[in-house]
């Protein structure tokens, strides 16, 4: 009984790390890892095997095959249709999202499927002036009911494949459970096409991003007279823009306008400096250094967002992926404007704007910054792995000559699955070897095509199953459930589970709550006799049933800011999803595969 108490003692912090965040998810997977060893409640061996699980292996070589995929604008190619079949009307448009994005994500990382989709999204929305608002939280919900069609679908599908092979069940069958997963995503859909309209809010404006992210108090003009101090001196020698909290963006001078990178322009009298802050800044300026400011007016015919993206300048949103070494960092710490030669002017987190102390703010994953620069500097970007462009890609950046042959490479290994010639571990890793010989990718791009946080995540959690299994927790919380719910029909002892964990995974990871709950449900039905694959679907389904907020899945977080939402938006629109899908997955399951 010691080793269950100790068992569940870790489980409960595991719990309270993931709901807190304190530590990033794949930290405290790791820590909940190296705990369990100094525990003794697994041996180091088994403490490291989630880094050698066939699980993880999987979900690495489908991030690396995603990767090829999409470099080679294979998606941007499929994505064209949305502009011819999306209508005028938001139901029309959702309806395309969901066809085209939704099916993809069966096959391809729905991660890696919403990054490419978001400029697109964005894109048409500034066309047809309607609000990004409107499309992006179906585009979300699409590629996650999208992603439950096959086992590659996510990373969840590939990890609870992996624990019923421990458990003793064997693998999942890329296909086993895409009869419910077409039919959980056609009864999405209806509802996103139908309902989800009513619901959705109207919030951000597709006009101009400098009135949107409110920056007209924000930029001004100044000009240096011949007297100030500033004159003779560079940028970086005034060391202006460290101490006055104020950011340069270009400067003026004879009707010549110079753009980054400006830090070794030296200035002379008569310059206009174009520059961002607040007003109290550049009074401080005024009374140090000497300048003067021009009022408003200046700007001329113009409007803000014209001056700013006149000559070889140009404005763009930037969102920061899960991946991205900026989140946790603040943009003076990741010397921001140095790396891109951009400036950001912004940072939009939800609703919330920050507007002053830029560089002192530490960022997070779905942080949305406004950035200006040199159109140069935005190409160079849009190949980063920590930023996401929210415009389209330029299509002479992409490999579109490989195209067919990434395709190819992704269909092969997902018809090599389906036909059980090999695992599914064997097909994806000869895939990778494919798409680097055939030069769908370069060697350098596998590495960063990975998302190293659910690597570690799923390998820091693997031994946390291993360690309930070994210590008999499992079997005694499910002996407890049965004697709890004695008085449960079978039907009402699935829902309970698929509902339990539904609610779970919007508070931890998807990948936690299947580590958590899928052995218990197996042992449940085990001491019912019941059919051990309908509970292991259930807890499957329910992990990625994730659509009551923007933290429970990557996705979600993804166009938290991008659409402006509040946080009780997701509520709003996903939770009659999720009780829909409470309702209809249990009787699905019972009826496609018996109980």
């Amino acid at each position: 009984m010691t080793t269950i108490l100790l068992t569940l003692g870790v489980i409960l912090l595991t719990l309270i790390l993931f709901i807190s965040e304190w530590l990033p998810v794949d930290i405290t997977a790791l820590t909940i890892m190296v705990l369990l060893i100094v525990l003794g409640l697994v041996t180091p061996e088994e403490g490291i095997s989630g880094f050698s699980s066939s699980a993880t292996i999987t979900v690495m070589a489908m991030f690396i095959l995603s990767a090829g995929i999409a470099r080679t604008g294979a998606i941007q190619i499929v994505s064209e249709l949305l502009v011819k079949w999306g209508g005028k009307t938001s139901s029309q448009q959702i309806l395309a999202l969901g066809v085209i994005a939704g099916p993809i994500s069966g096959v391809i990382n729905n991660t890696a499927v919403l990054a490419v989709f978001l400029p697109i999204v964005e894109d048409l929305c500034r066309q047809q002036r309607i609000s990004p608002s409107k499309l992006l939280i179906p585009l979300s919900y699409a590629t996650i009911l999208g992603g439950m069609i096959t086992v590659i679908g996510t990373s969840t599908n590939i990890l609870a494949s992996g624990l019923s092979d421990k458990l003793g069940y064997g693998t999942f069958s890329l296909f086993q459970f895409t009869k419910l997963g077409l039919l959980t995503f056609t009864i999405g859909l209806t509802y996103l096409v139908l309902i989800a309209p009513r619901l959705l809010p109207n919030k951000k404006a597709a006009g101009s991003d400098t009135q949107e992210y409110g920056l007209q108090d924000y930029v001004s003009e100044i000009v240096i007279p011949p007297g100030s101090s500033l004159v003779g001196q560079t940028l970086r020698s005034t060391q202006i823009q460290r101490k006055f909290d104020m950011d340069v963006l270009e400067i003026i001078r004879n009707e010549t306008r110079f753009a980054q990178p400006l830090a070794d322009k030296i200035l002379q009298p008569g310059d206009i400096l174009v520059v961002r802050g607040k007003r109290e800044c550049l009074l401080n300026i005024k009374a140090e250094r000497g300048i003067d400011i021009l009022p408003d007016v200046q700007f001329g015919k113009k409007s803000l967002e014209e001056d700013l993206t006149s000559g070889e300048d140009t404005i763009a949103e930037v969102l920061i992926l899960s991946n991205s070494d900026l989140a946790g960092s603040t943009l003076k710490d990741f010397r921001f404007r140095q790396r891109y030669n951009l400036t950001v002017l912004a940072i939009r987190r939800g609703q919330e704007f920050v507007r002053e102390r830029l560089g002192k703010v530490p960022l997070r994953f779905g942080d949305l910054l406004l950035v200006q620069g040199p159109k140069q500097s935005f190409v160079g970007l849009q190949n980063s792995r920590d930023l996401l462009v929210f415009e389209q890609r330029d299509m002479e950046s992409l490999r579109r000559e490989k195209a067919g042959i990434a395709v190819a490479i992704g269909v092969g290994v997902v018809l090599v699955a389906a036909f059980d010639l090999f695992p599914i571990l064997v097909s994806a890793l000869a895939g990778v070897v494919l798409m680097v010989v055939t030069g769908c990718l370069k060697p350098g791009e596998v590495y960063s095509a990975v998302r190293w946080d659910i690597i570690f995540l799923l390998a820091g959690l693997i031994p946390l199953g291993i360690a309930m299994e070994n210590s008999g927790t499992t079997k005694w919380l499910a002996d407890n459930l049965v004697s709890l719910g004695s008085s449960f029909s079978p039907y009402w002892m699935l829902t309970f589970f698929f509902l339990i964990t539904a609610l779970l995974t919007e508070v931890l990871s998807n990948n936690a709550s299947v580590v958590l709950l899928l052995p218990i449900s197996v042992q449940v039905a085990q001491t019912l006799d019941l059919n051990p694959f309908a509970f292991m679907f259930a807890v499957t389904f329910a992990a990625s049933n994730s659509f009551m907020t923007p933290i429970g899945y990557q996705t979600n977080t993804m166009v938290y800011s991008a659409g402006g939402y509040r946080f009780l938006d997701f509520f709003r629109v996903g939770a009659p999803l999720s009780l829909l899908m409470t309702v209809v997955i249990p009787p699905l399951i019972i009826l496609l595969y018996g109980l």
